[in-house]
């Protein structure tokens, strides 16, 4: 049975979308932008910085699922730029040193609200 995840403590959703879904102990997340969970902006920084804030709003949603990141089976990583590739990777690998998920990575022309990387995820309790 479907149940929507929404986390106070995360950015909310800028659309007409949940932050997550839940069903059959999975949790799909919609793509997490770089946000400020606070005042809803953007951070326009560098791709480490953006990738970091875009994990640890991860972290919070799937804590609001009691899950984890090491419940996460997925990602697929968004960028406007590959050449940003290894930055986003560096800072990537410290959110799953052990036991990664799979991953896929894509260059996009463009993201919401002028962010250089989202990053959306499925996870399993």
């Amino acid at each position: 049975m479907k149940k929507i995840v929404s986390s106070l403590q995360a950015p909310r959703a800028i659309g007409p979308y949940s932050q997550a879904v839940e069903d059959g102990g999975f949790i799909f997340t919609s793509s997490l932008l770089p946000m400020d969970p606070v005042t809803g902006e953007i951070y326009n920084g560098d791709v480490q910085v953006q990738t970091e804030l875009i994990l640890k709003n991860l972290e919070t949603i799937l804590k609001e699922a009691n899950c984890s990141l090491k419940h996460v089976l997925k990602t697929t990583v968004y960028m406007t730029d590959l050449t940003k590739f290894a930055e986003m990777n560096a800072t990537y690998e410290n959110f799953f040193k052990d036991n990664p998920p799979a991953r896929s990575t894509v260059q996009v022309s463009a993201l919401p609200k002028g962010s250089v990387v989202a990053i959306d995820a499925i996870a399993k309790k």
